[in-house]
């Protein structure tokens, strides 16, 4: 704490305050003096402006595919990706039925209601699902169409 007291900016305010009420005969041409080159300073950097047109940006395309591909290459490499989702899809339902068969029977096993959480976890899917399809249809329906007249294509009441 006592190095801060050092720091103080108080004490030297006051010391320049009484100095500059001091009746001295140059006083107010000093004052001027001493801070006409911090000024010009500042507005020779205040009006300095120089602006430039931005960079165009640099637009990099994926660059993993061949840019010459014809669309029937593109369309076979779209179905071979849905095939493979496909695929995953159905390894990923298997395993689920694998899961729910599995606390089916650990269910079983320990007297609980099988029957009844298997009825309500049926009507819980449905209900992700339904809203899902729901929400799809919604962004399908409220898209924006690409083209120049997009406003006056969409039905905004």
């Amino acid at each position: 704490m006592r190095s801060l007291q050092r720091y103080n900016p108080g004490p030297g305010v006051a010391d320049f305050w009484d100095y500059l009420r001091r009746p001295q005969p140059y006083r107010w041409p000093i004052l001027m003096a001493s801070t006409l080159p911090a000024l010009a300073i500042l507005l020779w950097a205040g009006s300095e402006a120089r602006t430039k047109e931005p960079e165009r940006p640099k637009v990099t395309y994926i660059s993993t595919l061949a840019a010459d591909r014809s669309d029937e290459e593109i369309m076979a490499e779209n179905l071979a990706n849905q095939e493979k989702q496909d695929k995953l899809r159905d390894e990923r339902a298997v395993i689920e039925a694998r899961k729910r068969e599995l606390y089916r029977t650990l269910g079983s096993a320990t007297g609980i209601d099988v029957e009844t959480m298997e009825r309500e976890a049926v009507a819980e899917r449905a209900r992700e699902e339904a809203a899902k399809a729901a929400r799809r249809e919604e962004i399908l329906a409220n898209r924006v169409k690409p083209g120049a007249a997009d406003a006056a294509e969409r039905d905004e009441d």
